[in-house]
């Protein structure tokens, strides 16, 4: 049998590129019913939503980031608000042999991805548990955010603004 792998070296076990997920949690979570009870018993239009997302990224150690995702969510019916919702929703990742390139869209777009589910379904039940219909949100495509945020660091740069290289820019992003 011939070998096909002609001049290509398989990597040494222990040095390919890893990324593990070992653990998750809720580091904040806020939720306001202002109206409540006459809020949930007046009924009326379709209430108006503003939700915002923003991704955090903390390096703890050579190996180890905390990814957090920032959720808010505020529903209004005319002048009265019916909820405030407020989720810091994180994911600690352990990253083993990424290459520097990569590190970046790993932690702001791969990661978020993974956690993203978990903090939608918190922010369900919270807005369940607070009498309204559960809150699900779209999924978010944050490559896309990614490379519109890269894209205006560039613009930036380019005008002569804040010349921050990409890595520090990534780090406590706001996506909206």
């Amino acid at each position: 049998m011939a070998d096909d792998t002609q001049g290509t070296a398989a990597p040494q076990p222990g040095t390919a590129p890893s990324m593990n997920l070992v653990g998750q949690y809720i580091r904040d979570l806020s939720f306001e019913n202002p109206g409540a009870p006459g809020a949930l018993l007046a009924g009326g239009g379709n209430p108006a939503f503003n939700v915002s997302i923003a991704v955090g990224v903390k390096k703890q150690n050579d190996e180890i980031y905390a990814v957090e995702l920032t959720l808010n969510a505020k529903a209004n019916r005319e002048e009265t608000i019916l909820f405030n919702v407020e989720l810091v929703y994180g994911g600690i990742f352990r990253l083993k042999n990424v290459p520097e390139a990569q590190m970046s869209p790993l932690l702001m777009v791969e990661c978020p991805r993974l956690v993203f589910p978990f903090a939608r379904q918190v922010l369900a039940n919270v807005t369940q548990q607070g009498g309204f219909p559960p809150l699900m949100m779209e999924p978010v495509d944050f490559a896309a955010i990614y490379r519109q945020n890269l894209a205006k660091l560039a613009a930036q740069q380019q005008q002569g603004g804040a010349a921050a290289p990409a890595e520090t820019a990534a780090e406590g992003e706001k996506l909206n």
